[in-house]
């Protein structure tokens, strides 16, 4: 009995065995559940027909479930075929015993379809973003998708699963910005959706192993990761252009080539409002040239910086909401094509604030024509710089420049609107070959102090004479001011020791100055300026035992050496009145005035010129300066071997215009003879029977100017008061 039983058991444990075996791979046909399949999912949405032809009842061993399945169904969803490889409806057990049929969940796996016939589906739906940009922006492509349905007690959706795959779609981004070749794999419920794997094309930039996340609950959070290789240049780089609109460097001649990971944090409200965001991305700059529309030039610069290259960087950003926004970069870069040199860079920064640390190399030629330093292209020049930038107010709280043993260094240098505001203290230390040029400090408290043992000024005529507009930075400062400076280099090499310089400075300018220097041998130089506040003018006088290093500058005084100088002017708003006079003076190797002599076949004079040069007891100079528009009233020299009388002016723009008369001094001389009553200013006939001398003009831009003379046998009355004036003094 116990053997009968045991193979009865063992039977229907086998027959169990091929039963399952049979409803879990082919399953059992039946048409009992076609009309209740269906009509649980018209019941879910009305716009959806579902048309079974056979059904199959099967068990999912794995999960201990029972399923209907049906292949090859018929979807119409808004009258448009969907193609369905298969449809799967899980049943509740319980519900079949008793004879109540509820399915728990649907399952459907819909064919890889064309996005185009997408396209006619979503415009029978209810409007959005998604549905807009597959209607507008999407031209091709193709989608396959797994759908689950989650059923509750009441038969309705009470969730979803989608997921699936698009392949070779391509999307219009923005105007002529094309995503092609795009792929990735998705996944969705109805909290969350999960794109993974996108890989894509677009104009220049390949998007590889790219993420998305979002998440919806009672805020709307989207994560990415992706990375990109980019390589733009001047075929595509036209297809961003809208992007760096603000950026009017970036043109077809800028190029970029680069590798980045990029991470981005987005949260919206259900309102779809942006509430917090975080965008970063690193990465190598394997190459970045910019040329720039126009030229960067500067004082500082010998060249014009025509472009900037960067090659073999680091790049680490960070954008975010919390307004912490950094951009670090590390790497080589280059001017002009030039030597590639290191370079550093950390930018934090907000809308209206920022801070940065800057260190580079420098090769490019330089010249800082301040302290006469002039860095050659073979020296190297390592500058670093911390400085903060809050809306118009610059303050550059370090800088450091070194190079070899010349450095500089500043302190808290504050500028606003391209005025200085303030410094706590610039020091300078320099050198060539191998003596020191420059040692001093400047301290910028209460008053303004320079302090030191050396300062080179030999170009300090050059950068008391630049006016051009904006070019007074010191406009904001409103102090008093101490020199004390050891020794001084001049122009052309004289020296000038132990100067000191009390004054006053108000709206960047001098109002008031005291200040003596010694040249040595019993030599000086005197500087005092007075202002008349109210009356608005101010009163400078100049004396000086040498007068070449005040007169370097100027190409006119070009030859002139030894004599004492007397410079007075008085300055009023945009003009001036000055009177200049120099005694005992001589003029050597001036080849302006041995062309005029030679001109006017004084061939002697213009040896002696040439030679031991020409004696002058005295020039006196009047002028006037009114806008750059310099008009010389009145040039007298007089000497032992020739007299000058000459008046004219010189425009901002260089033009020269000059007219005058040239007498040896035995014509004059001979001439005063013969006026038998000092102060009548006619020429008697008889002195007029020789030569007297020759009227001159000189007319021309620099470099075009040209020289044309007159023989003369009367001379002006203007000339002969003059000559008279000198005469009696004598």
């Amino acid at each position: 009995m116990k053997r009968i039983l045991l193979n009865f058991f063992i039977l229907i444990f086998f027959i169990l065995i091929i039963l399952l075996s049979i409803l879990s791979t082919s399953g059992y046909e039946t048409k009992r559940f076609n009309e209740i399949i269906a009509d649980r999912i018209n019941k879910n949405d009305k716009k959806i027909l579902l048309k079974i032809d056979k059904i199959k009842f099967k068990i999912d061993i794995k999960n201990f479930s029972l399923f209907l399945e049906t292949s090859n169904p018929k979807i119409i969803y808004f009258d448009q075929d969907i193609p369905v490889k298969n449809v799967k409806a899980y049943l509740n057990l319980p519900s079949l015993l008793k004879s109540e049929t509820i399915i728990e969940k649907v399952y459907i796996d819909l064919k890889e379809i064309n996005l185009k016939q997408l396209q006619k589906i979503i415009l029978k739906t209810k409007p959005s973003n998604l549905n807009s940009f597959v209607s507008n922006k999407v031209k091709r492509g193709k989608i396959s998708a797994r759908i689950e349905l989650y059923i509750d007690e009441d038969q309705k959706v009470k969730n979803y699963i989608t997921s699936g795959e698009v392949k070779e779609m391509e999307a219009l981004i923005y105007d002529n910005l094309n995503l092609k070749d795009t792929n990735f794999n998705f996944f969705s419920d109805s909290s969350d959706i999960l794109i993974k794997n996108i890989n894509s094309y677009a104009n220049g930039i390949i998007l590889k192993n790219g993420n998305l996340y979002i998440k919806r609950d009672e805020e709307i959070n989207l994560k990415s990761d992706f990375l990109t290789e980019i390589n733009l240049n001047g075929k595509n780089i036209e297809n961003y252009s809208k992007f760096f609109k603000n950026l009017k460097f970036v043109n077809s001649q800028t190029y970029l080539e680069a590798n980045l990971e990029h991470f981005l944090d987005v949260t919206f409200d259900k309102t779809f409002k942006l509430t917090n965001f975080s965008y970063k991305n690193k990465g190598k700059l394997e190459s970045l040239k910019i040329k720039f529309q126009n030229s960067i030039e500067n004082q500082i610069l010998k060249k014009e910086i025509k472009d900037v290259y960067f090659k073999d960087s680091q790049l680490n950003t960070r954008f975010s909401s919390d307004k912490k926004n950094i951009i670090e970069a590390s790497g080589l870069y280059s001017f002009n094509d030039k030597l590639f040199q290191d370079f550093k860079i950390k930018n934090i920064f907000s809308d209206e604030k920022s801070n940065t640390e800057l260190t580079f190399q420098f090769a490019e030629e330089l010249e800082l024509d301040v302290i006469n330093y002039k860095k050659p292209l073979d020296k190297n020049v390592n500058i670093s710089l911390l400085f903060e930038k809050n809306k118009d107010l610059l303050n550059i709280k370090k800088f450091k420049f070194q190079e070899s043993s010349n450095f500089i260094e500043i302190d808290n240098l504050k500028i606003k609107n391209e005025k200085l505001i303030s410094v706590d203290k610039i020091k300078v230390k320099t050198f060539k070959e191998k003596k020191q040029k420059n040692n001093f400090i400047l301290n910028f408290g209460n008053k303004i102090e320079i302090i030191g043992s050396y300062y080179d000024a030999q170009n300090i005529n050059k950068l008391l004479n630049n006016k051009k507009k904006g070019s007074n930075i010191l406009k904001n400062v409103n102090k008093k001011i101490e020199i004390d400076i050891e020794n001084i280099s001049t122009p052309l090499s004289q020296k000038l020791k132990n100067f000191k310089l009390i004054g006053v400075i108000n709206n960047g300018e001098f109002v008031k100055i005291s200040s003596k220097g010694d040249f040595g041998n019993n030599k000086y130089l005197d500087i005092s300026l007075k202002s008349d506040l109210k009356n608005k003018k101010k009163f400078l006088e100049v004396y000086s035992d040498l007068p070449q290093p005040l007169l370097s500058e100027y190409s006119f005084f070009k030859g002139l050496t030894k004599g004492v100088l007397n410079f007075s002017s008085v300055i009023e708003d945009n003009s001036s009145f000055s009177k200049l006079v120099i005694d005992n003076f001589k003029v050597v190797e001036a080849p302006g005035v041995v062309k005029l002599l030679s001109l006017a076949d004084f061939g002697g004079l213009a040896d002696l010129a040439e030679g031991d040069g020409l004696s002058f007891d005295k020039m006196e100079i009047k002028m006037t300066n009114t806008k750059g528009f310099l008009k010389l009233d009145e040039l007298y020299a007089v000497g032992p071997s020739i007299s000058v009388l000459m008046e004219g002016y010189k425009e901002e723009k260089g033009l020269i215009s000059l007219r005058g008369t040239l007498v040896p001094a035995k014509n004059l001389n001979k001439l005063l003879s013969k006026i038998p009553v000092i102060g009548n200013i006619i020429i008697p006939q008889e002195v007029g029977e020789g030569l007297f001398g020759v009227s001159f003009k000189i007319k021309g831009k620099p470099g075009q100017i040209k020289t044309s003379i007159n023989p003369i046998k009367t001379l002006t009355p203007r000339f002969i008061s003059r000559a008279l004036e000198k005469s009696k003094k004598n």
